[in-house]
C-alpha cells in the first residue's frame, strides 16, 4: 500500500491515541492502552492516514466491525474519512468479510452522511448509547450485493 493510507500497527499506538484525542472529546477518545489492546487482537486491522486520520475494524468470520473511524479537527471535510473507508472496506473485502458493521451517533450528521454515500442502511437503533447519552444507529453495508 502506498500513498497517504498505511496500515496501522503497534508501531502507531502514539499517532493513533493522538489522532483519536485530537478527534474526539476527553470522554470519548481511546488511550494508547485501548488501541494496544485493540492491536494486539488477531482479527483487528487498522488503516491511517498521514494527514490526520484513521480507523480500526475487528473480523469475526465473515463480518466485521468498524470500531472507530476519526479525524482531525483540521483536516475534516477533505475526503480523509471517505478514503479511509473505502480502503478498509477493500481489505476487509480481501479478508473474506461479506459484511460490515458500524455504530454512528444519531448527532452525527457528517459521518451518518458519509456512511450512507457509502451504501450503509439502517438495521437497528442502540438508545442512550454514547456517553452524550445520544443514540447510535447501526447500519450495516452488503459487500455481495451488485455495485
Amino acid at each position: 500500500m502506498t500513498g497517504p493510507i498505511v496500515p496501522a500497527g503497534k508501531a502507531e499506538i502514539d499517532v493513533l491515541a493522538a489522532i483519536h484525542a485530537t478527534a474526539f472529546s476527553a470522554g470519548d477518545a481511546w488511550s494508547r492502552d485501548v488501541f494496544d489492546l485493540q492491536l494486539e487482537m488477531p482479527n483487528v486491522f487498522g488503516l491511517i492516514h498521514r494527514d490526520g486520520g484513521l480507523i480500526l475494524m475487528r473480523q469475526a468470520a465473515d463480518e466485521a466491525d468498524v470500531l472507530t473511524l476519526a479525524v482531525v479537527p483540521a483536516a475534516r471535510r477533505g475526503g480523509i474519512a471517505n478514503a479511509l473507508l473505502l480502503e478498509a472496506i477493500d481489505a476487509a473485502a480481501r479478508r473474506g468479510v461479506r459484511t460490515v458493521f458500524l455504530e454512528v451517533s444519531t448527532a452525527n450528521s457528517a459521518a451518518r452522511a458519509l456512511y450512507t454515500k457509502t451504501g450503509f442502511s439502517r438495521v437497528g437503533l442502540r438508545r442512550l448509547y454514547y456517553a452524550d447519552r445520544s443514540d447510535a444507529l447501526v447500519l450495516r453495508l452488503d459487500l455481495t450485493a451488485p455495485a
